[in-house]
């Protein structure tokens, strides 16, 4: 096949990263609305960042057609975009007196597993995560007796926000993942096949 000058482009919609940075976004409106002031900074910080991702992956892609470069530094901006949005729920966790979930916790591949679709299917994950009175590494959750003052991670709702944000990093980890690799690849086909200019110049010269 001969080699056109603006070859097919887009289809965003079809990445893998852009549909687990569209869950995140969905998550992240839903989380904020419930558990941060929506007057806040913080609130608007974090839905834009999150925004950002998905709408960064989509401009990259479609403009992918005429511009390799405005390609990769779209997509670096969405890696960034939720880097950032990962720290705001850290944040959250810890001024909140929240565990986060270490890196070998079995509820984060359980939520891989489940490869919700929707931020309704991540809200059921969580329901059921505490419905089962599981906490860390799959034991019991801490109950608050009458004997000790509740804190924020031994009441039974304050478990909810806990793995809301939780879920959300955990999603946030697997796009990060897959926005490095998609990077790392658009890096080596640019190195070698170079981009609009030199496609421009192969296209005529095919031509002559």
């Amino acid at each position: 096949m001969k080699e056109t000058l603006i070859p097919l482009h887009g289809g965003y919609r079809k990445l893998k990263s852009f549909q687990v940075a569209q869950l995140v976004f969905d998550v992240t409106v839903r989380f904020c609305d419930r558990y941060i002031e929506k007057r806040s900074r913080t609130h608007d910080q974090m839905v834009q960042a999150a925004r950002s991702g998905v709408q960064n992956i989509a401009e990259g892609s479609q403009a992918s057609g005429t511009s390799k470069k405005t390609e990769i530094k779209l997509t670096n901006v969405a890696r960034a975009s939720l880097e950032e949005l990962r720290l705001d729920y850290e944040d959250y966790l810890r001024q909140h007196s929240l565990p986060q979930w270490t890196r070998e916790d079995p509820r984060r591949q359980a939520l891989i597993n489940r490869r919700c679709k929707t931020a309704d299917e991540v809200a059921a994950w969580v329901k059921e995560l505490h419905d089962s009175g599981q906490d860390g590494q799959g034991g019991p959750c801490r109950r608050k007796s009458s004997s000790t003052s509740p804190t924020p991670s031994t009441t039974s709702t304050s478990s909810f926000p806990e793995f809301a944000a939780n879920a959300a990093l955990v999603l946030l980890a697997v796009a990060c993942s897959l926005l490095d690799r998609q990077l790392a690849s658009l890096a080596k086909s640019f190195e070698s096949e170079g981009g609009f200019t030199e496609r421009l110049y192969r296209v005529r010269s095919s031509r002559r």
